[in-house]
C-alpha cells in the first residue's frame, strides 16, 4: 500500500463542519449491518437542535428516527450509515476507514455512498435552525444500517412502526449518490421495480454417447432463454426506459465432459417500469418455460415496486434549489439500481434522491469532492427553506 499523501489535519482552517463530520463518520468501519457508532454521533449533533431521537433497532440492525416536531407536512432526510465491504485493502491508495483528503477529494469507504450526504444533511439542518430559530417546522431524519444488506430490518421496519403510531412522511429526500459528473446535475425522481427469479430446470442425467436416454436441461434452457431474451416486455414510457431482463448466474454440469447433467440452476432479474406488474412478469416467464416443455421449479423474490414522484412541491423545490446554488439544472431520472426510496414512496410520500457523484461508489478508492460536499449541504439547506421556512 502506498503511503497516504496530504492527510487532512482535523484542526486545519479549511476543514468545514461538513467535511469534519464526514471524516468522523467514515472513520467508523460500519460494514453492513454494523453501525459502528455512527448513529450515536448523529444523535449528538441533532439533539441540541431540538430533535427527539429514538433508536428503533431490529435484529442486528440499528435504526435512528429523529424528529423536530412541527405542524403541517413532515419533511424527512433518509440515509444509511452502513457501507459495503472494502474489497482488498491492499489495493486502496490509503486505508478505507482512515479518511484522507487529497487533491480536493475525500477518500474512504462511504465518502460518496453515503456518509458524505449524511454529513451534509446535518450541517444543513444546523444552519437552517440557527437562522430560523422560531421555526416550528416538521423535519426528521430516518437513518438505517441495513440499506446495503438485505434491507429487511431497516427502513421498512421503521416505516411500519411509524404507521402504527399514525406518523407519516410527506416529503422525503434520500441522500443516495445520484449525480453524474457534478453535484446536482442529476436527481432521481423514481426507480424501476426489481424482480428476481431463481430457476431450477430438471433433466435426466446420462452418458453423452447415449443422448437418447437422457434429457439435457442445458439445451432446454438455451431454447427458452433465446425466447425470453427476444421478448419485448414493454417499450418504456416518458419516465422509464424499457424493462430489462438479465440472467446473472447459470450453473450446470458434473465437472466431467462425458456426462449430460441432471439439472441446471439459473438466476435472473427484471428491472421493470410502471408499464408492468410483478405478477404479470411472473406469468409471462412461466408461460415461456411451459411452452418449451421444461420441467422446472421457480422461486421469486420481489425487491420493490417501481415508483415515480411527479412535479409537485418536493421535486419543484429540489430542482429550484439546485439551479439557485449551482447555476445549472438538475435532470430528473429513474435509472440506476434500487434504494430505500422504494419503501418510503410506498407509504405515500413524495420521494426525491439527490447526493454526490456516483462514479466511485462501491469501488476501490471511493471518493467525493470536498467542495461539492459543501455545495450539497447548501442545496439541502435551500430545499428546507423553500418547503418549510
Amino acid at each position: 500500500m502506498r503511503t497516504p499523501r496530504n492527510r487532512v489535519d482535523a484542526a486545519a482552517s479549511y476543514v468545514t463542519p461538513t467535511l469534519r463530520l464526514a471524516l468522523d463518520l467514515i472513520a467508523r468501519p460500519s460494514v453492513t449491518p454494523d453501525d459502528a457508532g455512527c448513529q450515536a454521533l448523529i444523535r449528538e449533533r441533532l439533539e441540541p437542535l431540538g430533535f427527539v431521537c429514538e433508536s428503533l433497532d431490529f435484529g442486528e440492525v440499528s435504526n435512528l428516527w429523529a424528529r423536530n416536531a412541527g405542524p403541517g407536512p413532515l419533511f424527512a432526510f433518509a440515509g444509511h450509515t452502513d457501507v459495503v465491504p472494502t474489497g482488498p485493502e491492499s489495493q486502496w491508495s490509503s486505508p478505507p476507514f482512515a479518511p484522507l483528503v487529497r487533491d480536493g477529494f475525500l477518500y474512504g469507504r462511504g465518502a460518496a455512498d453515503m456518509k458524505g450526504s449524511i454529513a451534509a444533511f446535518i450541517t444543513a439542518c444546523e444552519r437552517f435552525f440557527a437562522s430560523h430559530s422560531e421555526s416550528r417546522a416538521g423535519v426528521a431524519l430516518l437513518i438505517t444500517s441495513d440499506e446495503e444488506g438485505p434491507a429487511v430490518d431497516g427502513t421498512v421496519r421503521v416505516l411500519q412502526e411509524l404507521d402504527k403510531r399514525g406518523e407519516g412522511i410527506d416529503w422525503c429526500l434520500v441522500g443516495e449518490p445520484s449525480s453524474h459528473q457534478r453535484v446536482g446535475d442529476r436527481l432521481r425522481n423514481g426507480r424501476r421495480g426489481s424482480l428476481n427469479g431463481d430457476l431450477r430446470v430438471h433433466g435426466t442425467q446420462g452418458h453423452v454417447a447415449y443422448a437418447q436416454r437422457a434429457v439435457n436441461p442445458i439445451h432446454g434452457f438455451a431454447r427458452a432463454l433465446t425466447a425470453l431474451d427476444a421478448e419485448i416486455w414493454d417499450r418504456g414510457n416518458d419516465d422509464f426506459p424499457p424493462t430489462s431482463f438479465q440472467v446473472s448466474n447459470v450453473n450446470a454440469g458434473t465437472g466431467a465432459d462425458n456426462v449430460i447433467p441432471g439439472h441446471l440452476q439459473a438466476m435472473f432479474n427484471f428491472r421493470y417500469s410502471t408499464q408492468l406488474t410483478a405478477d404479470g412478469l411472473r406469468q409471462r416467464v412461466e408461460s415461456v418455460l411451459n411452452n418449451h416443455g421444461l420441467e422446472y421449479e421457480l422461486s421469486w423474490r420481489h425487491s420493490g415496486e417501481p415508483f415515480l414522484t411527479r412535479p409537485g412541491a418536493l421535486l419543484d423545490a429540489t430542482q429550484a434549489a439546485v439551479q439557485e446554488i449551482t447555476g445549472a439544472a438538475a435532470d430528473p431520472s429513474t435509472g440506476g439500481g434500487t434504494s430505500d426510496g422504494r419503501f418510503i414512496a410506498r407509504s405515500g410520500a413524495q420521494v426525491v434522491e439527490l447526493g454526490p457523484v456516483n462514479a466511485s461508489i462501491h469501488s476501490i478508492d471511493e471518493h467525493t469532492s470536498v467542495e461539492e460536499l459543501e455545495t450539497l449541504s447548501r442545496i439541502y439547506e435551500r430545499i428546507l427553506e423553500k418547503l418549510i421556512a
